[in-house]
């Protein structure tokens, strides 16, 4: 085994010697030539320049230059030349060695787990608080016998424990995680599913991803330089120029480009082929026409097509300066060039060479990039591009898939978290940017470290081993479709269909996951305290024991039922959703609160006077604790899983429709509750059952004490919000602490009002949702991220064609009805 380890030339004592790359270190000289695998981060010395393949480290498939004095990196490959370079770093210290050592060392403690701790230890010492007063009051102030203060300890233990929550929450889970592998997302782990609905950046590699990873040619964009040949005579000289079998990715980019890749032999005899060689940077072909006449067509680097048509200096400095045009925007230039050859021999110099045009080549956006982008930001999740490749071509590439052009290189990142460079701190940079470019593993990994250090729950897609450190750092890692094994290890989700589009489908399905488990969780905790505070109330005002057995009847049947939440029709909220805790608890208590107080009404009316025999005719049951204890018991049972409804929606709960498996399962409880409080006699339990009158009266009684749950649930919202205080100081402008005291915002109005008046359309936000009950507020990074990608849209209007499309489309007009006599 020992043969097949890594080998490198390396200069020791004054000779070269082959010896194993482990025995490398800092300072050593090695050689470097094509083919060789570079076996630690040199620095190359005094030659000419190598072309390096860095696929392995930054996912880019095209191989880059490397000048002396550059640095090269452990696990690339040289593609081209031969240098020799002087060692700088070895093992774990190297690039590769640092990102293996990055995904070992990461180990992230998920939201869930500690928003599922922090709610069972909200509701354990609701408990214990309950306990602790029945404890003191029973025992030494009351003098309750031992047997019936245990009792009602226990119906606090039984009822107030949410047993049923990391079942729910887990089946809820699962269920969606079966419905995202249907989509197209496998997801590797359940919690996942939480932390991508309040995912709010989305750091999305490029290639491959937001891209095709197939070079193409933008044929709106080729530049003639004869009249004689067009747009597809170019296209077909440089097709003619290609190989058509056993293809480079230049190659095969040029003869796709043709209606049918035959068209590149076709009507032409080849004599002779010219494959491309680091020398000459082209390729060319010498063939025989139907005529019988002979021809060569070339393509290659723009320089050697200019060099070898000898063109003038006018002609010279024109193609140099579109080809500095089509660089600024990260388009790669080919040059195309052909000549007649009268002498018919395949040796013969031929005419002079025609310079025919330049081909600008890319690799294309998906089809469905720039919408799905958009959806993104709708949604409230900014969407960064993070990518090896260079920065104009990642500018290139946001500009074409409307997500603005703020892009940084990846020297931008280096340095502390005091640092400030292009004049804003690295943190808020890397917040505000709407991309990096030429990044490592290291930077990558970075750059989420950083964006969850400023609370975002971070998103991270990748496909490489290069990505793998980033994708297990990131709340939530994704690995697109055809990622390496490695990339799927480190991931949380695996993604089996190309493009974004299948995260943004993944992402609404988490939110609306996440609504069911919120829903759940806010129940939960609002049982605890009705339980706690009710039965307490109940066992210390009228030393009233309640049945421990029938507490246990409660949690089973609404527990085991409400299972069925984990299907429930829900609507996912249109921005990141988060556990926001201090909702959650604050909800649970009021409407927990409401219930006990209720309940304790209710057994006021019940055991002290006879409103209910009066009013409904029904028998008296004061004098009767076990009938007493089915009336309790149906009471708490109806208005207990009642609540679920109220949880679940976020506007009146009779408004929003619930799932029929949920409402069949509520009626099923209640129907065996119903019949359990009409016809029980267990003495064991201390029930007697109180007849059909009785429980008519508590359905009635349930129904009328049902409603006022909406409105506090509506109050507590809106005063969580702070919106009731703003209300109250906002709209007072010596009071406001709005920025210039709102003049932004009575302007923003002012000019509202304008565009109504003549007759202009008020810019909407999505129509994605209509809810005036949800949160319209994007956050702020995704609204910013918005407006910089209009903004790069708009840079693109600059023809009288796309003036003319924006007004009207300002104006609401169709423009396909009016004649269009306009100039381009």
């Amino acid at each position: 085994m020992a043969g097949l380890a890594p080998k490198t030339k390396v200069l020791r004592d004054g000779r070269w010697s082959e010896q194993d790359a482990a025995i490398l270190v800092p300072g050593d000289i090695i050689s470097i030539k094509l083919g060789d695998i570079i076996p630690a981060d040199a620095r190359l010395l005094e030659g000419d320049p190598l072309k390096i393949d860095q696929s392995a480290l930054t996912g880019e498939s095209l191989p880059v230059n490397k000048h002396p004095g550059d640095e090269v990196f452990s696990g690339s490959t040289c593609k081209q030349g031969e240098i020799e370079a002087i060692v700088i770093a070895t093992g774990v210290h190297t690039f590769f060695g640092k990102a293996a050592h990055l995904v070992d060392s990461t180990n992230n403690v998920g939201h869930f787990q500690k928003v599922l701790a922090a709610i069972g230890n909200f509701c354990i010492c609701s408990i214990a608080i309950g306990m602790l007063v029945e404890i003191i009051v029973m025992y030494p102030v009351q003098h309750r016998l031992y047997r019936d203060g245990i009792d009602n300890l226990l119906v606090l233990l039984i009822g107030g424990i949410p047993i049923a929550m990391p079942t729910v929450l887990s089946v809820t889970m699962a269920i969606g995680s079966h419905r995202l592998s249907q989509q197209g997302a496998i997801t590797k782990r359940m919690t996942a599913i939480e932390e991508m609905a309040g995912m709010d950046v989305l750091c999305s590699d490029k290639t491959g991803t937001l891209t095709l990873n197939k070079l193409t040619v933008d044929r709106s964009m080729i530049e003639l330089f004869t009249k004689d040949v067009d747009k597809d005579g170019v296209l077909l000289y440089a097709a003619r120029a290609s190989r058509v079998e056993n293809q480079d990715a230049i190659d095969a980019c040029i003869v796709g480009m043709l209606a049918d890749p035959k068209e590149a032999r076709a009507g032409i005899k080849e004599v002779h082929f010219l494959p491309f060689n680091p020398v000459e940077k082209r390729t060319a072909i010498t063939y025989i026409d139907e005529q019988g006449k002979w021809h060569r067509a070339s393509k290659g680097a723009p320089e050697q097509i200019i060099e070898l048509c000898g063109l003038k200096e006018d002609a010279s400095r024109k193609v140099h300066a579109l080809i500095d045009k089509f660089a600024d925007r990260g388009l790669r230039s080919l040059g195309v060039a052909r000549q007649e050859i009268p002498e018919k021999t395949k040796d013969s110099a031929g005419d002079p060479w025609e310079f025919l045009g330049l081909l600008p080549v890319f690799d294309p956006p998906r089809h469905d990039s720039a919408e799905t982008i958009l959806r993104a930001l709708n949604l409230g999740v900014n969407v960064k591009m993070i990518t090896g490749d260079q920065l104009a071509i990642g500018k290139e590439t946001g500009r074409r898939l409307g997500m603005g052009t703020n892009m940084y290189p990846s020297s931008t990142l280096l340095g502390d978290k005091s640092t400030e460079l292009t004049g804003i701190p690295i943190d808020e940079l890397i917040e505000k940017a709407d991309g990096f470019a030429g990044v490592f593993p290291e930077h990558k990994y970075e750059i989420v470290r950083r964006l969850q250090e400023r609370k975002h729950i971070c998103g991270m897609t990748g496909d490489g081993v290069n990505d793998a450190p980033a994708l297990k750092k990131a709340d939530i890692g994704i690995a697109v479709a055809d990622a390496t094994d490695a990339a799927r290890g480190a991931s949380d989700i695996v993604l089996t269909e190309p493009g974004l589009s299948v995260i943004i489908s993944a992402v609404l399905t988490s939110r609306a996951i996440f609504q069911r488990m919120k829903n759940y969780t806010i129940y939960a905790v609002s049982i605890t305290i009705r339980i706690v505070l009710g039965f307490m109330l109940i066992a210390l005002i009228w030393r009233f024991d309640f049945s421990p057995f029938m507490v246990l009847i409660i949690a089973i049947l609404n527990d085991g039922t409400i299972m069925t939440i984990s299907k429930d029709r829900v609507k996912p909220s249109p921005v990141p959703d988060s556990w926001k805790l201090k909702e959650i608890f604050a909800t649970g208590v009021v409407l927990g609160a409401y219930m006990a107080l209720i309940t304790v009404i209710f057994f006021y009316l019940a055991h002290d006077t006879d409103f209910f025999t009066e009013k409904f005719g029904v028998h008296p049951i004061k004098e009767k604790a076990d009938e007493l204890t089915a009336a309790l018991y149906l009471q708490v049972s109806i208005i207990s899983q009642a609540l679920i409804f109220v949880t679940r929606s976020r506007s009146w709960s009779f408004v929003e429709r619930p799932g029929m498996l949920l409402v069949t399962a509520f009626l099923a409880a209640q129907l065996v509750a119903t019949v359990i409080a009409v016809y029980a006699s267990w003495s064991f339990a201390r029930i007697e059952g109180i007849g059909w009158g009785w429980a008519g009266v508590i359905w009635i009684f349930s129904c009328i004490t049902y409603f006022p749950l909406d409105v506090l649930k509506f109050t507590t919202r809106h005063t969580l919000s702070g919106k009731a205080w703003d209300n109250l100081l906002q709209n007072k402008t010596a009071f406001t602490n709005k920025k210039d005291y709102g003049k932004g915002e009575r302007e923003a109005q002012w000019a509202a009002a304008q565009r109504t008046l003549h007759g202009l359309q008020i810019v909407e936000t999505s129509d994605l949702f209509h809810d005036n009950n949800s949160y319209h507020e994007l956050s702020e990074i995704a609204e910013q991220a918005k407006r910089r990608a209009e903004v790069a849209r708009l840079r693109e209007l600059h023809t009288l064609k796309g003036h003319m499309e924006s007004v009207v489309k300002l104006k609401g007009l169709d423009i396909e009805t009016i004649q269009q006599h306009y100039t381009v």
